[in-house]
């Protein structure tokens, strides 16, 4: 094993102290790298990797042709030249999903469009996540949180992602579309299957779950619309509602817009919230010192907030489509050509971040890009960021001394990253 190097229990890591040996190694793991080829120890930790791409090869032209970026100044300008890099995804996904449900799905997403379809769709979403509309949502928000942490205080023994971190967002988004709570059950498989299909390879397996739940999504939510548009919801609460209602100048989202954004809203605000909760209270626990002051100065739990998302990064990667020819980094890519932006590796670019390798709960400033920038930020990054807040400070309050009492597992994916399971014990 290389000097630096050293096992943990996610797998293979590198040591805070052993970065300055792994420059004899960086270029060979710059060298080595291939988006479609991951190993092990990069899924357990892909920063080192990051990091020796930054320094050695910040534009990597990966064998199938695309290219990997990973530094955070490239990345601010791939998100905010929606002219010159593309987010429409037809032509990139037609070859990996053909025309499956998947496709129809990912294609037709706020997420994955480019203005002006993306700045219509947007709109409607993001008048319907109102700054009122989300500060309306904190007492029931509250009162979820601390009926989780009452059952984890019976239990003793609890499971982190199960018990916690991914109760939180499924019953927030299950609100904010009103669905009855004994309709909620297949949400959050439906959301895992259909994101994990979006991994940069995957295989039959992955591919047939997730066009199973897309298929079954739709479905479910045909019926929801209709059942919505015979007895409508308050608009200023129900999301669903005033999706369907649209605009008062009569701007509205066709039928299938209206479905496959439902479908979006959800995956968008479960995992990647599931990753920020769970990751955030991770991350606590193996930093003592940062969680001691934390607990002591409740006060910085919005920069704290700001910090997991920076240092575990929930979405780790985006993809972008050059329109036109552009030159980064010295490196010329041609119209055409397939870009994957580097998300959790641009938010540690010491160019951009102090001592980006170190957790600071109070890091300012922090202009990461966990939520993007430009015309793609994130439409719902207020409510992640307050389900974040609350969810961290009020388990904190009750748990100051909790830890892990098992090996965590994480999700296995490159795109989202978190954890499937972290056992602990409440203190």
């Amino acid at each position: 094993m290389p000097r630096g190097f050293e096992n943990s229990k996610y797998g293979m890591a590198v040591s805070p102290d052993g970065y300055g040996s792994m420059n004899a190694n960086a270029r060979e793991l710059a060298a080595g790298f291939d988006l479609e080829k991951l190993t092990p120890q990069f899924y357990a930790d892909p920063y080192p990797t990051y990091r020796a791409l930054r320094e050695h090869e910040p534009v990597k032209r990966m064998p199938n042709g695309s290219w990997f970026l990973t530094r955070y100044d490239d990345l601010v300008l791939a998100y905010k030249n929606t002219k010159l890099f593309s987010s429409d995804k037809k032509q990139e996904f037609l070859p990996k999903y053909g025309h499956s449900p998947l496709y129809e799905h990912h294609t037709t997403s706020l997420v994955f469009n480019d203005p002006p379809a993306h700045t219509r769709v947007r709109r409607l979403i993001t008048g319907a996540l109102s700054p009122r509309a989300i500060a309306g949502m904190e007492p029931d928000l509250v009162a979820l949180i601390d009926s989780l942490l009452d059952g984890i205080a019976a239990k003793g023994q609890f499971e982190l992602i199960a018990d916690f971190a991914s109760a939180i967002p499924i019953e927030v988004i299950g609100n904010l579309l009103d669905v009855p709570h004994d309709e909620r059950e297949p949400l959050r498989d439906w959301s895992l299957a259909i994101l994990g299909a979006l991994e940069p390879v995957i295989g039959p397996e992955a591919f047939a779950r997730g066009n199973t739940a897309v298929t079954d999504f739709l479905a479910y939510l045909e019926t929801l619309v209709e059942r919505r548009r015979a007895k409508p919801g308050n608009p200023e609460r129900d999301v669903l509602t005033r999706l369907i209602q649209g605009e008062g100048d009569g701007e509205r989202l066709s039928e299938k817009e209206l479905l496959h954004n439902c479908i979006f809203l959800l995956n968008a605000g479960h995992e990647t919230t599931t990753n920020l909760i769970g990751n955030g209270l991770v991350a606590l626990s193996e930093h003592p010192a940062q969680k001691a002051r934390l607990i002591e100065h409740p006060d910085l739990i919005k920069t704290a907030v700001e910090e997991i998302l920076r240092f575990e990064s929930s979405n780790q990667l985006g993809n972008r489509m050059t329109t036109a020819p552009v030159e980064l980094g010295g490196v010329a890519l041609p119209a055409g050509t397939p870009v994957t932006l580097g998300i959790g590796a641009a938010n540690r670019d010491g160019r951009q971040f102090a001592e980006p390798e170190t957790f600071d709960v109070g890091r300012t400033p922090n202009r990461h890009l966990a939520f993007a920038t430009g015309a793609h930020q994130c439409a719902g990054m207020t409510l992640a960021r307050l389900e974040g807040a609350v969810a961290i400070s009020r388990f904190l309050k009750r748990f100051p001394g909790y830890a892990q009492n098992g090996v965590p597992v994480r999700g296995g994916r490159v795109r989202f990253r978190g954890f499937l399971s972290v056992p602990c014990v409440a203190g």
